[in-house]
């Protein structure tokens, strides 16, 4: 389709032409870029894997060593040590550019704590009880991780897209329409030359 709001004069052919390049520059620059924000998605995806496979692992050996701690100090025993508690993790969240895309940071502390940190006392509580704590402390920080990881996927999966979207605007649309409307004034261009050169030839036939 023609846009129409182009005349056929010269200066709107250099015009046609000068966007066209521009539209076909863009269309370049976006490619790479869809394409780099491709393989930093896959590069996070794998990591995402990784974290998910991790957590699996982790969750289970918490398990198991809260069903130790449970069966040694029995189940008042855990819930008594798990309410003294003296300083729950705490979460600082800012953000850090991916390629231009601001994703969350996520930072935590006082997830893993010492012995003396957790409340109860040492006396009265066996070694389990730590097991287990020190289990689902490490299960904390990787869910942790594995929040600001996908979070991060959401936040590519969505520039991927809007870049995909723009590609294929410039490409089936905007580009084929400056193409075919150079094509259109140059001809008309053209057309209207030949005319000009039919007049003046029979202007200087009939003068002479």
């Amino acid at each position: 389709m023609v846009l129409t709001e182009y005349k056929p004069t010269r200066s709107q052919l250099l015009l046609v032409r000068r966007t066209l390049r521009m539209a076909e520059r863009g269309h370049r620059l976006l490619k790479l870029k869809r394409d780099a924000l491709i393989l930093e998605f896959f590069n996070v995806l794998n990591r995402a894997k990784e974290i998910r496979s991790d957590i699996v692992k982790r969750y289970r050996v918490a398990e198991e060593r809260l069903a130790i701690a449970a069966s040694v100090e029995g189940k008042v025993g855990v819930k008594s040590a798990a309410f003294a508690l003296l300083k729950t993790p705490q979460l600082e969240l800012s953000s850090r550019n991916v390629m231009g895309i601001v994703v969350p940071k996520i930072e935590a502390q006082s997830v893993r704590k010492g012995i003396h940190e957790r409340g109860y006392g040492i006396i009265g509580t066996s070694a389990r009880i730590d097991d287990a704590a020190a289990a689902y402390e490490e299960l904390v920080e990787d869910i942790i991780v594995a929040a600001e990881i996908e979070t991060t996927m959401r936040r590519l999966i969505e520039e991927i897209e809007k870049v995909k979207r723009r590609v294929n605007a410039l490409e089936h649309r905007v580009i084929p329409e400056l193409k075919e409307t150079e094509k259109f004034i140059r001809q008309r261009l053209e057309e209207t030359e030949r005319e000009n050169i039919f007049r003046l030839k029979r202007f200087k036939a009939a003068g002479g």
